[in-house]
């Protein structure tokens, strides 16, 4: 339970920073969009609101508690929303002037593509992070059911009456 507790912090921090980064880069694109009298765009507004529901997501279940890997349908949840964010900006960036998915000749550094791509990149990694953590999540309660537990010395052995062992 050690392993997957760690693994499972990594994967709430890996979300926060992917979701704080996709934040990042869609706020300022859209201040930017919004200086020049233009209107952003519904995905980019979908995303920036999947992206500040999974920062604040990723805090709350950032903290260890004893229920923490009985999020599964917080996790599904999170996982759709963030593979739809992800094809979204795919879709839109196929509708502007930086090419297709893979042409990655257009990208100059500081410039709108290389931004856009980066936010699509940090969605589809937060997708990715949130859908491991429903598998975790969906692992930790299957061996809990089956009774696996290490206990402390070791064995293996079911929990009776709330002891740990008969000692």
């Amino acid at each position: 339970m050690i392993i997957s507790r760690a693994v499972s912090l990594f994967l709430r921090f890996a979300e926060f920073v992917c979701a704080a980064i996709v934040l990042g880069i869609l706020a300022y694109w859209i201040h930017q969009v919004r200086d020049v009298n233009g209107d952003p765009r519904g995905r980019d507004i979908y995303t920036l609101v999947v992206s500040v529901l999974g920062v604040l997501a990723a805090l709350a279940l950032l903290i260890p508690t004893t229920s923490s890997f009985m999020h599964a349908p917080v996790d599904l949840i999170f996982s759709a929303l963030w593979f739809a964010a992800f094809g979204l900006l795919v879709q839109g960036l196929n509708n502007d002037a930086c090419g297709g998915t893979f042409q990655w000749g257009v990208i100059r550094a500081g410039g709108f593509c290389g931004q856009y791509r980066a936010a699509e990149a940090f969605s589809f990694l937060a997708a990715i992070f949130w859908f491991t953590s429903f598998l975790l999540s969906l692992w930790v309660a299957r061996k809990a059911k089956s009774g696996n537990v290490v206990v402390a010395d070791g064995h293996r052995s079911r929990r009776r009456w709330g002891r740990r062992s008969a000692v």
